[in-house]
């Protein structure tokens, strides 16, 4: 059954929410810069999004649940920042072709396996020609058992789901969230064909 996002968000059961951005995105903004609109799928609170608006980028998180948006407007307008509730599965026309950027970082995990070719697909619909796309995977979840969210993509997953992308970079952060060992995150740079 799929997980009731808008409710987990009104009752605060938000553990994947450590109220502050991803390390990983810290560790790679250290040596880039993200320019341009930015679009966050699953953005939920937005810590992410402020994070790259502080850098200067136009941002938009989008996210499936209100409550997760409300959230995200209640906190301070850091810079270009803006939230809008959506499907990242299902763009609106408006959303097509607008983004230089778009920034992963749980959202693919969050979502069932059987829905990540139309994630790739909403992806390429949703970035410019020449588009980046910077994901933090999960290449390991302790205890997974095939239950979820999260869900893990390996290496092979991601090259297979990704054919229409070019890897620009790939490392391991050695930055994380304290929960998630060090290993068990992958940060990809791929750039659309």
């Amino acid at each position: 059954m799929a997980r009731d996002w808008n409710k987990a968000y009104q009752e605060d059961d938000m553990p994947w929410d450590k109220g502050f951005a991803s390390p990983p995105l810290v560790e790679f903004l250290q040596n880039y810069r993200v320019e341009g609109s930015v679009l966050v799928p699953g953005c939920g609170t937005g810590h992410d999004v402020r994070l790259l608006a502080k850098q200067g980028a136009d941002v938009f998180g989008l996210d499936i649940a209100p409550n997760a948006i409300n959230k995200a407007k209640s906190f301070s307008v850091i810079s270009n920042e803006c939230y809008v509730v959506g499907d990242f599965l299902r763009p609106e026309t408006d959303h097509l072709a607008q983004y230089d950027w778009v920034v992963e970082h749980t959202c693919l995990c969050a979502i069932e396996p059987s829905e990540r070719a139309a994630y790739a697909d909403s992806l390429a619909r949703v970035l410019k020609p020449g588009g980046y796309f910077l994901a933090v995977f999960f290449r390991e979840v302790s205890d997974y058992s095939g239950g979820g969210p999260p869900h893990p993509i390996s290496r092979c997953e991601t090259e297979i789901l990704f054919a229409g992308f070019d890897l620009v970079e790939s490392f391991v952060p050695l930055s994380s969230y304290p929960s998630r060992p060090v290993g068990a995150e992958e940060v990809c740079l791929f750039r659309l064909k």
